[in-house]
């Protein structure tokens, strides 16, 4: 009988085991002669009650965010104090959140010389102006087309464009100049960016993408006209940004339009012979986006300039720098 192949694997050897590094020979130097991110002298003081905001704010720990936001309200009050433009930037949000005051405030005491807005911004801000409330209940009114279907809002705002349009204007000052020539309509006019921009001069221009706002849905819309009214303010827009040498522009609550906006304006200005080689802008939001994180805080400082990120919501942001930038001021 044959006798049969042995199929057994032969036997393997265990692997060398590796052996730990040596590190007696390790190279030390002495703690005080390292460079240290983070000194006792940086901390946070405690609150004490009754204390002034002046103390709040020299109280915060001078690390990371507190550093930016400290830099930013300095910017500011430093542009102020030489006459040199500061530019805001803001999202619809900013407005739905209670912080139309802190603008027009801002405004008023000439610290703010320009703002620019999306197309939903002249939506919120006309009906706080008009009716004292804002911010429909999307999830409730789409079902059944209900969205976007206030009358006054679409009939309104239409007829200001459209006489808007008529006579020159750019978007955001005929309907400016509307809640001003109709302020017995208009009761909350006073938290209008829109009214208080044509009351003082101060350009508020409104910057829209067709088919994204709820007035485009209405009949009285009239495409020539918006897009009229819109072309002429992005090109006053570009006016004021080709003269911000050594000024600030803070984009607030923007993720798209205002950034590719104003790239466009930056991009023109320095066209047309101006430098902007001494700008500072500043991106303030509740997430970490990449229009506003390139076309605001990087590009346009490429050249020259800084660019800022302050991250955290709108309600709490916007009125610490507001605070920040009058304590600066002095």
């Amino acid at each position: 009988m044959a006798k049969r192949p042995d199929r057994t694997s032969p036997k393997r050897s265990a692997p060398a085991l590796i052996r730990p590094i040596d590190v007696s020979a390790l190279k030390t130097y002495p703690l005080k002669k390292r460079h240290s991110l983070v000194e006792v002298s940086n901390f946070a003081t405690p609150w004490k009650p009754g204390g002034s905001f002046s103390k709040f704010c020299a109280g915060l720990p001078d690390i990371l965010a507190v550093k930016t936001l400290r830099a930013v309200a300095q910017a500011v009050a430093t542009a102020h104090r030489k006459g040199r433009p500061v530019i805001v930037g803001l999202g619809a949000h900013v407005i739905k959140v209670g912080l139309a005051p802190i603008v027009t405030d801002l405004m008023e005491r000439g610290i703010v010389t320009a703002v620019a807005m999306n197309g939903a911004g002249i939506i919120h801000d006309f009906e706080l102006a008009l009716m004292g409330h804002t911010s429909e209940e999307v999830d409730a009114e789409i079902d059944d087309g209900r969205f976007g279907m206030a009358d006054e809002t679409g009939r309104i705002l239409n007829a200001a464009i459209t006489r808007g349009a008529e006579g020159d204007e750019g978007l955001g000052e005929a309907i400016g100049l509307y809640i001003n020539r109709s302020e017995h309509q208009f009761p909350n006019r006073a938290t209008s960016i829109l009214a208080t921009g044509a009351r003082l001069g101060i350009p508020v221009t409104v910057h829209v993408a067709m088919g994204t706002d709820i007035i485009h849905m209405h009949p009285s819309a009239d495409g020539a006209a918006i897009g009229a009214t819109s072309l002429l303010d992005f090109r006053r827009l570009a006016a004021v940004v080709a003269g911000m040498e050594g000024g600030v522009y803070l984009n607030i609550g923007s993720a798209v339009i205002l950034p590719e906006v104003f790239l466009k304006t930056v991009s023109l200005g320095r066209n047309l012979g101006h430098p902007l080689a001494n700008i500072t802008t500043v991106n303030m939001d509740f997430l970490s986006h990449y229009r506003p994180q390139t076309n605001v805080v990087r590009r346009p400082t490429q050249k020259g300039g800084k660019g800022y990120a302050l991250t955290g919501h709108h309600e709490i942001m916007l009125p610490l720098l507001a605070a920040a930038v009058l304590e600066a001021i002095g």
